[in-house]
């Protein structure tokens, strides 16, 4: 049987800044890999981001769209744009889930009007994990200079402590571990786990949770240098001047503040735990700046690289 290799890419919101990233994106492909591109999308939006940023479509662009998404207004979300972007992400994973795609690069959405619009899922990540059937699924942010997979992802910083469990930070863990040695081909990684506790607990003086959850997800494995819990304001420093590969965070921001910072325009959002590839841009629709011809598309450009070179690594 011939190998999968199309990779299909989700417009996002048609009213944020997705249309024009896309279009950049796709301008900067040469053209074999164009050929295994397809665009979930309308055409209408996909023009306009071109014609925003001064470049013009490729010549044979396959882009697939019902027209849910024509005549969205750039900066002004509605319901229509809301219901057009989870139009174009069903789709595309509709897609995955019938064998027809390695990869899915997803442009950003607006979770409000996502939500608005029925979907029913926090983001990208719990609706690809529930349509895909993967059981364990990790939000992991590369950058030349920092790699950060998250334990929780779209979780209420008071809930955190409750959420946290051995069983899952294990699972976590190990996936990155994994995806470190065959998707950047690191061949004995190391591994830092972040406490979640300032000075990761103090030895139980501001929190036990470093002893009862995190320590023994430590387990050792074959190739890999666990180290952790680690404490959070130190870690995210020695991680940049070369001591870990990556970082497990435990939660959403702990991990998001430092990849921001220091690798915005850069990095790349991968879901690891999936039957296929999936990467994002690190950032959100931006509607401000969106139909300006000021959205930069770095991170788009980075993650359809990444796409296309972890489907090479699969």
């Amino acid at each position: 049987m011939e190998a999968v290799t199309r990779i299909g890419i989700t417009l996002g919101d048609p009213a944020g800044i997705g249309p024009e990233i896309v279009a950049a994106a796709l301008a900067t492909e040469p053209a074999e890999s164009r050929e295994r591109i397809i665009v979930y999308g309308d055409r209408e939006p996909l023009e306009r981001g071109a014609r925003a940023l001064g470049i013009s479509l490729p010549p044979g662009l396959v882009v697939i769209g019902d027209g849910a998404g024509a005549g969205a207004v750039p900066g002004r979300p509605d319901e229509r744009s809301g219901a057009a972007q989870v139009g174009y992400l069903e789709a595309a994973v509709a897609a995955a889930a019938r064998g027809e795609l390695a990869a899915i690069a997803t442009a950003p959405i607006s979770k409000t009007w996502a939500k608005r619009a029925g979907f029913a899922f926090p983001g990208h990540t719990e609706m690809l994990a529930a349509r895909l059937g993967a059981p364990h699924v990790v939000m992991m942010f590369a950058g030349p200079r920092l790699k950060v997979a998250l334990a929780t992802v779209h979780v209420p910083l008071a809930d955190v402590a409750r959420t946290l469990t051995t069983a899952s930070l294990r699972r976590t863990i190990e996936l990155v571990a994994t995806s470190l040695v065959r998707d950047f081909h690191i061949a004995a990684p190391r591994l830092g786990v972040v406490g979640l506790n300032p000075h990761a607990g103090e030895g139980g003086l501001l929190g036990g949770d470093e002893a009862r959850v995190i320590t023994p997800a430590l387990a050792p494995i074959d190739g890999v240098t666990l180290h952790g819990p680690l404490v959070p304001d130190a870690a995210f420093r020695d991680a940049l001047h070369g001591r870990y590969d990556a970082l497990v965070a435990m939660y959403h921001d702990q991990g998001l503040i430092p990849v921001k910072l220091v690798d915005f325009d850069d990095a790349v959002n991968v879901t690891l735990g999936l039957p296929i590839v999936r990467t994002s841009p690190d950032h959100g629709t931006a509607y401000d700046i969106a139909g300006k011809g000021l959205a930069r598309a770095v991170s788009m450009q980075r993650a359809l690289e990444l796409a296309f070179t972890m489907t090479s690594r699969s």
